[in-house]
């Protein structure tokens, strides 16, 4: 794999870990609910990243798509609960 792809892999990692930070620390302070569904999203968004990075530099011969999807999932699923459970 060519190193430009490894480098933009780690860099979204190291972006959704820090969105993921910032948006903890946030709710941290602040205690609106809306944070934590936005930061409970960019940590599965991180173990997505993760599970790229390890899927597609690291072990190449491990099959992990069902693992990501699934993180995925989660992420796109807890912000969209989040959204829906705070409008009502």
């Amino acid at each position: 794999m060519p190193s430009f792809q490894a480098t933009i892999y780690i860099l979204c990692l190291l972006t959704s870990i820090g969105c993921a930070t910032l948006l903890v620390r946030r709710y941290r302070e602040a205690r609106a609910r809306l944070l934590l569904w936005s930061a409970l999203c960019f940590v599965l968004l991180a173990l997505n990243n993760f599970l790229v990075v390890i899927d597609l530099l690291i072990l190449p011969s491990v099959d992990f798509v069902p693992f990501r999807h699934l993180a995925a999932l989660a992420a796109v699923s807890v912000l969209l609960f989040g959204f829906i459970w705070e409008t009502q």
